[in-house]
């Protein structure tokens, strides 16, 4: 064999030798895990620890089919540090963002922002407003529960209690979250069945000590009222404090949402008359999973409902 003959073959044998260890673009991309990135409101709030929790129990038992990275705020007012948190994950290059928008509508641009850089968004918890998502040309699913019929739920149990033109008071969430409206909604649609007045409704911004100031006030105000409805169990219970600090436990009822472990309890002992269950635990699973069913498929934003359910003393 000639000396050019035997460099052909030596070539040959390189090119076939680097064929065999270089895997393609496509097979790497195949084979790396997608990773998620679990953006919440205050970790303060029992609620959203417990859906930090977990997500992290199924990222342990889902470990080879995706990582996990979960953020939260320290307060649930803190739009703008949720923005830069939605922003240092665009940054990393996440595959997926799955959002519990501290703001209905100010996190949306961070969404276009997410979307554009190619990463799936998928809304939890709190509805991003669907006027702001149409303006800024997007389609986001929302996979969470329906605030308005669970918080009906909760108010009819006390509905149930009432007679026409009985005083109630609803404190609100934040005003700026489109959950707190639909549960603002959803109580009021229970109590005008059952033909009450509701006298007043104010903002507790989710927040207990915040509420407790709030039911303190309408306590004072309204010395006849029958019930305080409050848009998530923390506010609950400041409410029920202020309750038994105007000397009032057992002659007005208190009707929460969320049913984080103190609640329950108090549930379950009669000092709170009923709370929803969303299923904190499991509710960025829910996003998670449809995260990693859209980036295996590019499949099309579809909503997707999760189930609420009343609890009460009869019904755990």
């Amino acid at each position: 064999m000639n000396r050019k003959a035997v460099a052909a073959c030596l070539l040959a044998l390189v090119i076939l030798a680097g064929c065999g260890t270089k895997q393609p673009a496509s097979q790497k991309q195949a084979a790396a895990k997608p990773k998620i990135a679990l953006v919440m409101k205050s970790l303060a709030n029992e609620f959203f620890k417990t859906m930090e929790d977990g997500a992290r129990k199924h990222n342990a038992e889902h470990a080879s089919e995706y990582e996990l990275i979960c953020n939260g705020i320290k307060d649930e007012q803190d739009v703008g540090k949720q923005i830069d948190v939605v922003q240092q994950m665009i940054a990393q290059g996440v595959d997926a963002i799955v959002l519990a928008p501290a703001d209905s509508k100010a996190l949306v641009s961070a969404c276009k922002q997410a979307q554009k850089a190619g990463i799936v968004v998928v809304n939890i918890d709190n509805k991003l407003d669907a006027a702001a998502l149409k303006e800024a040309g997007l389609q986001i699913p929302f996979v969470g529960p329906d605030n308005r019929k669970g918080a009906k739920m909760a108010a009819e149990v006390l509905a149930k209690k009432l007679k026409p033109g009985d005083k109630v008071a609803i404190i609100e969430g934040a005003p700026n979250a489109y959950n707190g409206i639909q549960r603002k909604l959803g109580f009021e649609d229970a109590i005008r069945g059952a033909k009450a007045n509701i006298v007043t409704s104010q903002s507790g911004v989710w927040e207990l000590d915040k509420a407790n100031k709030v039911a303190s006030g309408i306590l004072a105000k309204y010395p006849d009222i029958k019930a305080l409805l409050c848009a998530n169990d923390n506010m609950a219970l400041g409410a029920l404090a202020a309750v038994r600090g105007a000397g009032k436990a057992g002659k007005v009822d208190v009707v929460g949402f969320d049913n984080i472990s103190a609640a329950n309890e108090l549930v379950q002992n009669g000092q709170l008359l009923s709370t929803v269950d969303q299923h904190a635990d499991k509710l960025a699973i829910y996003g998670i999973e449809y995260a990693l069913k859209m980036i295996k498929d590019s499949s099309a934003p579809k909503d997707q409902e999760t189930p609420v359910d009343l609890i009460t003393a009869e019904k755990k």
